[in-house]
């Protein structure tokens, strides 16, 4: 199945792995997410190719993911700032991280800490609507008629 047909599904979480079904992408989202906007700090931090990153920073903007703000007309410079839709996929890398963490991990992890108290952020998948922890009970999916 190409990305195309997925983009075609009912599924959001199909629909989504199109533009997030690439590690880059979400990487680029959690350093966007730790205060990275410049092209050359994500370069850095992650170690990708600059023609990746540019790849995958158009894609991200595209999508509404981040904005291309202009801090320097001379030389010309963009920034990449997240949007609300950006701020909005946190918690989504925070599970795939505790996933990470309970299932991939091993050695020396990163901790991602609560800047205001310090404490190791521990995430939890919790229906709004029930209460109930996200996998603890069984699903039932629906797809439109």
């Amino acid at each position: 199945m190409n990305n195309k047909n997925l983009f075609d599904e009912p599924c959001p979480i199909a629909r989504s792995l199109t533009l997030f079904g690439d590690a880059w992408s979400m990487l680029i989202l959690r350093d966007a997410n730790a205060g990275l906007t410049r092209f050359d700090d994500f370069r850095k931090n992650l170690g990708i190719a600059p023609t990746m990153l540019t790849r995958r920073l158009a894609v991200l903007t595209e999508e509404g993911l981040l904005e291309k703000r202009r801090y320097s007309e001379r030389p010309p410079r963009d920034e990449y700032v997240l949007t609300a839709a950006g701020h909005d996929f946190l918690p989504v890398l925070f599970m795939i991280g505790a996933w990470g963490g309970k299932h991939r991990g091993g050695g020396r992890l990163t901790r991602f800490l609560d800047a205001e108290t310090g404490t190791d952020i521990e995430p939890v998948a919790v229906d709004n609507v029930t209460g109930a922890r996200i996998g603890t009970r069984a699903i039932r999916i629906v797809k439109p008629e």
